[in-house]
């Protein structure tokens, strides 16, 4: 009853929003650090286009590289079936598919209107279904857009239904930029709880204004189980101006042990994963 399930994105979410490409074996050793500290589930990479996000396009060598540990989900990122094919052929054992609730953002991050975009991902949710695959929807731009301001939550309970009957296994509702606040958080939830049931929901948040633990805080209170978080804060959306880091999981897992909360992750070591893989590339490291 007390559990709660943190997924980590930084290898996938954190890596992908940093200008340098960190070289294979960084993030080999990463995502290895990353389950050893207890992580049971690990975004590894993303098979969108090399040409869209060039920091991941080695994700096949880095999902055939790691040692992989009993019990660890590992999972990528799919923008399409060819995408699919190529994390299948992988062996991951769930994928992602991703959303917009907005059209700014559909456009911008997916070259496609919100229409457009769930007809492609149909395909790939069926496919990846049919292989056995677990499949999580991601839905971005929850409480704000970059380009298109505030999101109704009338607006974000209308796609998460529409992700829900194309057979998505979970949804993971993304609080893209950061703008997130207690308030803003209640609000959203009020809206989806006609479509899904807060406690079957994820929630994804970023620390733009520091402000994602505040957000938590009232999630666990609506019934919210299970977050995305990224070692050190890394990461953020190359296509979301004003989405600098992603919550922090060693400051997420702290602080959902204070009050009382298991996640089964050692925060200490979480940090010098992310320390490690920040300095494979110059960063220093974001206080956790």
């Amino acid at each position: 009853m007390k559990r709660i399930r943190i997924t980590e994105v930084g290898p996938r979410d954190g890596l992908q929003n940093e200008k340098a490409i960190v070289p294979v074996a960084a993030k080999v050793t990463f995502v290895e650090a990353l389950a050893a500290a207890g992580c049971s589930e690990i975004e590894v990479t993303s098979f969108v286009p090399p040409k869209w996000v060039p920091q991941l396009a080695d994700g096949a060598e880095v999902l055939r590289s790691i040692r992989r540990v009993p019990g660890v989900t590992y999972s990528a990122l799919v923008p399409n079936e060819r995408g699919l094919e190529g994390a299948l052929a992988c062996g991951v054992d769930a994928v992602a598919v991703f959303a917009a609730a907005s059209e700014g953002f559909s456009r911008r991050n997916t070259n496609g209107s919100i229409d457009e975009v769930f007809a492609r991902l149909a395909p790939v949710i069926q496919a990846a279904k049919a292989a056995g695959v677990r499949v999580r929807g991601y839905l971005s731009c929850v409480i704000a857009c970059p380009f298109d301001g505030p999101i109704a939550p009338a607006a974000v309970a209308t796609c998460s239904a529409r992700l829900l009957d194309l057979g998505i296994d979970e949804l993971d509702l993304g609080d893209t930029i950061g703008a997130g606040t207690p308030e803003s958080i209640d609000a959203m939830y009020a809206a989806v709880a006609a479509v899904v049931e807060p406690s079957a929901t994820v929630l994804h948040l970023h620390d733009t204004r520091g402000a994602a633990l505040g957000c938590v805080e009232r999630a666990l209170a609506l019934g919210v189980r299970a977050f995305d978080a990224s070692a050190t804060g890394l990461g953020g959306c190359p296509y979301a101006p004003g989405a600098p880091g992603n919550l922090a999981t060693e400051s997420l897992v702290r602080a959902l042990h204070a009050a009382g909360w298991e996640t089964g992750i050692d925060a200490d070591a979480v940090a010098r994963a992310g320390a490690r893989v920040r300095a494979s590339f110059g960063a220093g490291t974001t206080p956790g």
